[in-house]
């Protein structure tokens, strides 16, 4: 299954894109050096008595950014940058306290050959938790079940882009579908596969050729459309796309009737009870993580460029686009404690919604479903902790 994250755009279209990776200063070490976790106290969450690893290991789905920005908020001052294996690791830390063991957070996409985060979860056993979508974690449970236990995304930033002044009055995908529209996407992606399967987009107006590139999407002039997110190609397509440099409406894929969890924290499935004691205490970390970024995102943020500077995988990451991107998935509800005052949690509705939805499109497609599976089967939310929310 290819990927769905249209990330892999800015990837390999550089050469169309002018912005500039702007670099931080860090306190943090080279790969050579170790991280000094011996030297730290423990402060009122303990990992390592809760039996969590000495080294949790994460998983993620693309290069460092600021959707990824909760748990690059766990690292504090010390620690060591693998820029070879594209990877940072260092003490684990709640809320500027040592939780006695230490994290190593993974870049996903072009680090990891472009695989999905759920089959390099099953090739390497170290990584406890791995960011997988809800439609990929229904579309490989037979092979590869997983189950989720936090959801630092509440919506998905997926969208379908297109120029407001060649088409002024459209307000949905279904608006600039009867424009006559081509809409631009990644081959394979799960969710077009659905708004096809749903009569929403007909297949003669999806053109799975997008590569990431703004080049189709200029030289159509505005005529036609194209995948994106909305926490990051607006900014960019309105400040550093040189040749286009005005702005872009869109809507979001959650509001077509696509709800998908992205990027949701999960565990193999068979692993899920053997680790309920480290999750139940490493959950309310990760949600207490998110709350401190956005509350103060700055120092997290020049971590982020830095790593992006020293991972150089030929991927531009600007300041603008991270402050952009934090805004943005405030202002959209992309983050959030949706229905409840909880942040991280997953709700019932909408998995089944999308399980209904997607057991179809993946079994035609030759990917069917476990048997018998069940929203139980895809989350939980034992291990959340209620009383955290953002404000």
């Amino acid at each position: 299954m290819r990927s769905t994250r249209s990330r892999l755009a800015i990837a390999v279209g550089l050469t169309a894109v002018t912005a500039v990776a702007l670099t931080a200063c860090s306190s943090g070490s080279s790969a050579t050096d170790s991280t000094p976790s011996a030297d730290l106290t423990i402060g009122s969450t303990d990992l390592a008595a809760a039996g969590c690893p000495a080294k949790v290991v994460i998983q993620t789905d693309w290069n460092p950014e600021a959707e990824h920005g909760h748990l690059y908020q766990m690292l504090g001052d010390d620690y060591t940058v693998d820029a070879d294996n594209k990877l940072v690791s260092g003490p684990l830390m709640s809320s500027g306290e040592y939780t006695g063991v230490d994290v190593e957070i993974r870049s996903g996409g072009p680090a990891i050959g472009f695989q999905t985060v759920t089959s390099q979860m099953y090739t390497d056993p170290d990584i406890l938790l791995g960011y997988v979508s809800t439609d990929e974690s229904i579309q490989l449970s037979s092979e590869m079940p997983t189950t989720a236990v936090f959801a630092p995304l509440d919506i998905s930033p997926l969208m379908i882009m297109w120029d407001p002044e060649t088409h002024p009055d459209a307000k949905t995908v279904q608006d600039i579908v009867a424009d006559g529209a081509v809409i631009r996407y990644f081959g394979g992606s799960a969710y077009m596969e659905y708004l096809m399967a749903a009569g929403i987009v007909p297949e003669a107006q999806a053109d799975g050729s997008y590569d990431g590139t703004p080049a189709s999407f200029i030289a159509s002039a505005g005529k036609d459309a194209q995948q994106g997110f909305a926490s990051a190609e607006p900014y960019i397509y309105e400040n550093e796309v040189e040749s286009w440099m005005k702005p872009v409406a869109y809507q979001l894929i959650n509001d077509t009737g696509y709800p998908f969890y992205m990027s949701a924290m999960a565990t193999r499935a068979d692993d899920l009870e053997a680790n309920s004691e480290c999750f139940k205490a490493l959950v309310p970390v990760l949600q207490q993580a998110e709350v401190d970024y956005f509350a103060d995102p700055a120092k997290t943020n020049a971590l982020i460029l830095d790593l992006v500077d020293q991972f150089d995988t030929g991927w531009v990451y600007s300041q603008g686009v991270a402050d952009y991107s934090v805004k943005t998935m405030i202002d959209e509800g992309i983050v959030g404690n949706g229905e409840n005052d909880t942040l991280g949690d997953f709700d019932e509705a909408r998995v089944s919604e999308l399980l209904e939805k997607t057991t179809p499109v993946f079994t035609d497609l030759g990917t069917a479903p476990a048997d018998g599976l069940t929203t139980a089967d895809l989350y939980t939310n034992e291990f959340i902790d209620t009383s955290i929310g953002l404000k």
